[in-house]
């Protein structure tokens, strides 16, 4: 049933007329921001996403465009001089990096590598160099030649085999000539950051390749080539960032502790060895994430900035359904206190002694720039990249749901409702991947898709969960399938007994970690009219060998190999009772996704058609595990399309 309401509801297409924020950066008086804003160009079917740089003065609201925005103009970066800001673009054959002047005129191009640029640029503090990162510079290898791989990990899901790919520090002076690389050692270097001297540069490194490891660690690497390593074999890092005395900050989570632990903050100074604890009160996540399917909060690693001559850093923490920005003291007592909040994500971008710059978005906004004093104080919104849209349409509704699980743990989740509709809903229950992220007050389009077609959306932050404590969050090792099933089921019971959800139009959907749940309620029940597992781990064993992370991952996840604990692997497989389905299955597989491989819903598609189960699978070519979040539009465009599609064929037989 239907009530009158005058405005339209989010539609597909809706996708491709959003602008997304990308990345932002205070300049270095503090009076300007460079941002860069990403939109969709192009005819159906001919479309290319692009993005532009633009400033926003502080003083006055007024904002002006940069660079043209034909291209993809991201991560832009200011010379301490404040005259000139460098980026990446994809404008030549390779992503190089290039260099405008804020008054404007043409940018000129810094790097012509022949593999081209990975990421950065970071200016040197005296301004004399940029750091970045890159690929290898040889002759490609050949596509189609036999090629020998010697590596543990030797591929990575949306960056390829990695000894074609795999990334490097490299410097260059800031008025050219020829790059220099500082680190060759087969790893994947990311994140440069110069040091207060300028005389090192610490960065983020993973993937070794005398390691199946997929944590990640802390090193610097001085202007000679010198490494020296800080954080390796110590746990795992999120995001860190140079104090004012040399030492290092840092989020992330000591070896030994189980899968899900989530981040604390930490300090090492000086010539200490072993990292301080900054946070040992603190019962939520530091520089945590949450599941959306945005363009921009795909390429958002959490950060962390210092101020106050070193005595804090700000830092986003998950907690629960929202994400904060707190100040945490380096010094003294230890505090950790939220000083942005509210019922939305906030993304720490950078941050000065005068303010802390952010984006911020809600369930029914993608993000927006914001600004406040470094206090908290004193906030603004700086960007309305989409309020122009938002407001011809009718947005959704929220219900917050608190029910307790199969073991009476307590469980949050939410039921977006449908506009212009009365309950009880047909209801697609989505269920985010990870496991160890969540869902929460921040936009996403699927959801949005759904609703404007009538349906609610129930989504859940099980057991696995991040930002309810630790125990929460490492619940399900050993054992998935259990109490994250039960956490699922139980909130579409709440949400039926609340009289919002229709238990007999019921579909179930999810990406990655939410596809083997997907796969999993389909064996274990046929309550559901439709299910879209994309990307789904559905198989542990075969995942172990297959899988970038596999041999990392899975014996995290379940506690052993599989040869030492096969019954645990059996029973967590989602395979194992796939002969039970008969929901209407469609399964969505990004074919070069090194994640969570096609051979994974290809397993399943053979045992649901062996049985006689309705089962389709869309695939994606070309596409890595995140692939429909990210990807081009005409992937983007089809999981969309199929998504709703299957659930209107099935769940509302239409």
């Amino acid at each position: 049933m239907t009530i009158d309401s005058p405005q339209r509801t989010m539609q597909p297409d809706d996708l491709f007329r959003l602008n997304f924020l990308m990345d932002a950066r205070l300049s270095p008086d503090g009076k300007m921001v460079a941002y860069s804003v990403s939109r969709t160009q192009g005819e159906k079917d001919k479309e290319k996403d692009c993005a532009a740089i633009w400033l926003v003065s502080l003083e006055t609201g007024e904002a002006r465009q940069l660079t043209a925005g034909q291209a993809n103009d991201s991560t832009p970066s200011w010379s301490p001089d404040g005259k000139r800001i460098a980026f990446l673009s994809n404008r030549a054959d390779k992503p190089q990096i290039y260099v405008i002047a804020v008054d404007g005129g043409e940018a000129q191009v810094l790097t012509s590598l022949p593999q081209g640029v990975g990421g950065g640029p970071v200016w040197s503090p005296d301004g004399k160099y940029i750091a970045f990162t890159a690929p290898p510079q040889g002759e490609p290898r050949a596509p189609n030649a036999p090629y020998r791989v010697t590596r543990h990990i030797y591929r990575s899901d949306g960056i390829g085999y990695l000894d074609d790919t795999a990334q490097s520090i490299y410097i260059i002076a800031a008025e050219g000539g020829e790059a220099r690389q500082l680190t060759k050692d087969g790893c994947q270097n990311v994140n440069p950051q110069w040091s207060p001297d300028g005389q090192q540069i610490l960065y983020l490194v993973l993937m070794r390749p005398d390691s199946h490891r997929f944590e990640t660690g802390l090193r610097v690497v001085t202007l000679d080539g010198t490494v020296r390593m800080l954080v390796e074999e110590w746990g795992s890092v999120a995001s860190a960032a140079w104090l004012p005395n040399g030492g290092v900050v840092f989020a992330g989570v000591p070896e030994g502790r189980p899968i899900g632990t989530q981040n604390k903050v930490w300090i090492l100074n000086g010539e200490e060895r072993q990292p301080v604890c900054r946070s040992e009160a603190l019962q939520f996540n530091a520089a945590g994430r949450f599941q959306a399917d945005m363009m921009a909060f795909r390429g958002w690693q959490p950060r962390t900035v210092v101020a106050g001559n070193g005595h804090h850093a700000y830092m986003q923490v998950q907690v629960g359904g929202s994400m904060p920005i707190y100040r945490i003291a380096l010094d003294g007592p230890e505090s950790c206190e939220p000083l942005i909040t509210g019922e939305r994500a906030c993304f720490l971008l950078d941050a000065d002694d005068e303010h802390v710059l952010f984006a911020s978005s809600t369930v029914n906004s993608p993000p927006d720039l914001f600004v406040a004093n470094a206090d908290g104080t004193g906030e603004r919104q700086l960007t309305q990249l989409n309020a122009e849209m938002l407001a011809a349409l009718s947005l959704p509704a929220l219900e917050h749901l608190v029910f307790p699980g199969s073991d009476g743990t307590q469980v949050e989740g939410w039921l977006m409702k449908p506009p212009g509709r009365r309950p009880p809903y047909p209801t697609i229950l989505y269920i985010h991947g990870g496991p160890h992220t969540a869902f929460g007050h921040i936009f996403h389009f699927d959801f949005h898709m759904l609703a404007g077609a009538g349906y609610a959306v129930l989504f859940i932050n099980h057991r696995a969960s991040t930002g309810y404590g630790d125990a929460f969050a490492t619940a399900i090792k050993g054992d998935w399938g259990n109490l994250d099933y039960h956490d699922l089921m139980a909130g579409v019971n709440a949400a039926i007994h609340a009289g919002l959800a229709d238990p007999d139009r019921l579909g179930c959907c999810g990406l990655s970690g939410g596809g083997n749940l997907s796969c999993w309620i389909v064996g274990q029940t046929n309550r559901f009219k439709a299910a879209v597992p994309e990307n789904p781990v559905t198989n542990w064993v075969s995942f172990y060998g297959c899988s970038d992370i596999g041999p990392w991952f899975a014996v995290e996840e379940l506690g052993g190999k599989p040869h030492e604990i096969p019954d645990i692997y059996r029973r967590c497989s989602p395979i194992t009772y796939a002969h039970r389905c008969t929901t209407p299955t469609l399964l969505v597989q990004g074919e070069s996704d090194y994640r969570c491989p096609a051979e994974q819903s290809e397993q399943f598609y053979a045992v649901l058609k062996a049985n006689g189960c309705t089962v389709e699978m869309l695939r994606l070519p070309n596409s890595p595990h995140g692939g429909a979040i990210a990807g081009p539009p005409m992937v983007r465009r089809a999981q969309n399309e199929a998504l709703l599609n299957w659930m209107n064929k099935y769940v509302l037989g239409v």
